[in-house]
């Protein structure tokens, strides 16, 4: 069960369930993965459809990361995902969405 209150989204793998998230760790390293100049230049890219297979590839296993799972890349490259590359998109899309999303005001 994942937390999208707290930006996790879940992504079932090769049949395991995995709940992934952005932390700042997981950002830096994104950062750093796709040598992007901003992340904001990687949100446009999603927001526009300009985001290429490497960059959902990268937000998954920075996610992952994030998440507490420490997989490695070679793993992520052979694993099956349930709902195939649409449903990688989906998930690394809406990771950034809720990486950056304000939280709601406690009332």
């Amino acid at each position: 069960m994942v937390n999208p209150m707290a930006g996790e989204v879940a992504l079932v793998m090769d049949g395991d369930a995995y709940a992934l998230k952005l932390t700042l760790g997981a950002l830096a390293e994104l950062e750093e993965a796709l040598g992007a100049e901003s992340l904001v230049d990687l949100v446009e890219r999603f927001e526009t459809g300009r985001f290429r297979t490497r960059d959902v590839m990268a937000l998954l296993l920075a996610g992952l990361h994030g998440g507490g799972h420490p997989v490695r890349a070679e793993a992520l490259l052979s694993a099956e995902i349930e709902g195939g590359p649409l449903e990688a998109a989906r998930v690394a899309g809406l990771l950034l969405a809720r990486a950056f999303a304000m939280p709601a005001a406690a009332g």
